[in-house]
C-alpha cells in the first residue's frame, strides 16, 4: 500500500465528483421549471457530491504527479464507483427510487451504459430524475472511450492496442500531450453526434425534452428511453427508428473511425478489418431475422410491442431487424419489438448477438468484434501449424503481424468472460431466476446489452430481482463495463504488494 500515491488517486476521484455534480445542476431545471418536487432532491444531491468532490480535490495536494500503473486501475475503477455511489443520490433524496439497492442498479446501469431497469412505469417519473437518467449514460459513455482510447492501453489491457499504429493517440513515451489531444477530440465528436441526432429526432416528430433523452442514450449505447414500452412506442413514425438505428451503428463504431469519417477519409473507415465485419455482420444477420419474421413468426405470438399494420409487411420486417440487431450487437438496448416473439430460432440469434458487442473504441459493451476476429484467425492458424509444426506464422490484422502477448490477452480475456458469465448464470439461479432468465440476466449485465430474455426479456424489466440479485448484476455491469482486468486485478494479491 505504502508505494501507491493515494493523493493524486484522491484527487482524481475529487475531479470526478465534481463533474457528476455539475451534471446534476443541469438536471435541477427540468424538474424546477416542471413544478416538480423532486426538483430540490435532485439540487441538494449536486451540491452534497460537488461538495464531497471539492473534499477531496483541495486536500490532496501533492507535488508527485506522475500516475503509475497501480494508481491507474484504482483512479477507473473507483472513478467508476464514486459516479455510481454520488449518481444515486438524485433518486434517494427526491424520492423517485428510495431503496439503495433499486437506486444503485439503476444509477450503475446509467453510467456502464447497459440500460437494465427496475422501473416499473417511467412515464410517471419527473422529468429533472428522466433527464438525470439518460445524463449518467452520457457521462458514462464518453468516460468509455476516453477509457478505452486514451488510458487502457497505458494499462496494457483492452483491444485497443491493435489501434495505436493510427490512433491519434496516445504512446506511453508522450502520454500527456497526447492523451488531451486524443481525449479533446473524441469530446467534440460525441457532442457533435449526440446534438446531431437530437435535431433529427426532434424535427421528425419527438418532443424536444424526449429527442435530448434518447440521443443521449444512443450515442453512449445506453438505452435509457423516456417511454414504457421504449422505442416501440415510436412504431408509428419509422423515421424515428432508422435515425436512432443509424446513431447506434456510429456508436458502436470505433470512435477513431468516426474522427476520419468526420474528416472526409472514408477509405480509411473501410480499411478497417473490424468496421467490415461489423457493419455486414449486421447486415447479413438481419437479412436472416427478416426471413424469419416474415416466413417463420407464428402469428398467435404477436404481442403489444410488436404489431405491423399488415402481417409479414417487409418495411415493418427489415425495420424492426434491423433496429433490433443493431441494439443488440452495440448493447444499446432499445427496444422496437419483442424478439423473442419472433420464432425460437430468432431468440437464439439474439441470445448468440449478447456475446459479440461493437467495436473496440466504441461506447458499447461485451467481447467486441475485434477479439472475435482475432481468437478465429489464431484458431485456424492453429489447425495450419498442425501441417507444419516448424512454421512461424503470425495472426495478421490489418495487414499486419499482431504481437503474440496481445493474442494471449485476448484470448485470456474471453475464457475469463466466458467462465464469469458460467458462474453469474449459476449464481443467480441461487437468487431464485428460473435458469433461462439467469442466463439472460448474466449475458445482459456483464455485456452491457439491457433487454434479454426469459423473465428479463425486452417486454420486461429487473424489478423483480431480489436485492441481492441487483447487487450481483451491478457487479458484473461494472467488470462487464471495465474490461474485467481493469477491476478483477484488484482483487489480486501481487497488486497489493509493494514491489
Amino acid at each position: 500500500m505504502g508505494s501507491l500515491n493515494l493523493k493524486i488517486i484522491y484527487r482524481f476521484l475529487g475531479i470526478t465528483a465534481i463533474l457528476n455534480g455539475c451534471f446534476m445542476f443541469i438536471a435541477f431545471p427540468f424538474s424546477y421549471f416542471s413544478d416538480e418536487k423532486e426538483a430540490w432532491g435532485i439540487l441538494n444531491a449536486g451540491v452534497i457530491t460537488v461538495f464531497i468532490g471539492f473534499l477531496l480535490f483541495f486536500f490532496n495536494k501533492t507535488k508527485n504527479t506522475n500516475i503509475q500503473k497501480k494508481e491507474g486501475y484504482l483512479i477507473v475503477t473507483l472513478g467508476w464507483l464514486i459516479l455510481s455511489i454520488t449518481g444515486m443520490l438524485p433518486y434517494l433524496l427526491s424520492g423517485a427510487i428510495p431503496t439503495i439497492a433499486d437506486a444503485f442498479f439503476e444509477t450503475i446501469s446509467g453510467y456502464s451504459t447497459t440500460g437494465s431497469s427496475i422501473l416499473t412505469d417511467i412515464e410517471a417519473m419527473p422529468k429533472g430524475i428522466l433527464f438525470w437518467r439518460s445524463a449518467t449514460h452520457w457521462i458514462g459513455g464518453m468516460g468509455i472511450i476516453v477509457l478505452t482510447i486514451a488510458i487502457l492501453p497505458l494499462l496494457g489491457i483492452g483491444g485497443m492496442q491493435l489501434f495505436m499504429a493510427e490512433a491519434p493517440g496516445p504512446s506511453a513515451d508522450k502520454l500527456h500531450p497526447r492523451i488531451t489531444d486524443t481525449a479533446k477530440r473524441l469530446y467534440l465528436i460525441y457532442v457533435v453526434l449526440t446534438f446531431a441526432e437530437f435535431f433529427l429526432l426532434k424535427v421528425s416528430g419527438m418532443t424536444w425534452f424526449d429527442a435530448i433523452n434518447h440521443a443521449m442514450a444512443t450515442v453512449s449505447t445506453g438505452g435509457f428511453s423516456t417511454k414504457n414500452a421504449s422505442v416501440a412506442h415510436y412504431n408509428h413514425l419509422p423515421f424515428v427508428q432508422y435515425i436512432i438505428t443509424f446513431f447506434m451503428l456510429v456508436a458502436g463504431t470505433n470512435f477513431v473511425l468516426n474522427y476520419f469519417a468526420l474528416k472526409g477519409k472514408m477509405q480509411k473507415v473501410f480499411q478497417s478489418e473490424e468496421f467490415r465485419y461489423y457493419l455486414f455482420g449486421i447486415i447479413g444477420i438481419t437479412g436472416i431475422v427478416v426471413v424469419l419474421i416474415v416466413f417463420f413468426q407464428d402469428p398467435n405470438l404477436q404481442t403489444s410491442i410488436a404489431h405491423p399494420k399488415v402481417y409479414g409487411e417487409v418495411e415493418y420486417a427489415i425495420r424492426h431487424a434491423l433496429f433490433m440487431v443493431t441494439s443488440v450487437v452495440t448493447t444499446t438496448g432499445f427496444v422496437s419489438a419483442d424478439f423473442t416473439m419472433w420464432s425460437f430460432f430468432a431468440t437464439g440469434i439474439f441470445f448468440a448477438l449478447f456475446f459479440t458487442g461493437g467495436s473496440a473504441g466504441s461506447t458499447s459493451g461485451g467481447v467486441k468484434v475485434v477479439r472475435h476476429i482475432i481468437m478465429l484467425k489464431n484458431s485456424f492458424l492453429e489447425f495450419k501449424k498442425a501441417l507444419h509444426p516448424n512454421a512461424i506464422i503470425p495472426v495478421r490484422y490489418d495487414g499486419k503481424s499482431v504481437n503474440q502477448a496481445i493474442v494471449f490477452n485476448i484470448l485470456s480475456f474471453f475464457i475469463i468472460y466466458m467462465l464469469i458469465f458460467i458462474m453469474a448464470s449459476v449464481t443467480l439461479t441461487l437468487f431464485g431466476l428460473d435458469f433461462l432468465s439467469a442466463l439472460g440476466a448474466a449475458a445482459s449485465s456483464l455485456g452491457n446489452i439491457g433487454p434479454a430474455i426469459g423473465s428479463v426479456s425486452p417486454v420486461d424489466n429487473f424489478a423483480h430481482l431480489s436485492d441481492a440479485a441487483k447487487w450481483f448484476c451491478s457487479f458484473l455491469m461494472l467488470i462487464g463495463r471495465l474490461e474485467l482486468f481493469t477491476v478483477l486485478i484488484l482483487f489480486t494479491p501481487f497488486f497489493w504488494r509493494k514491489h
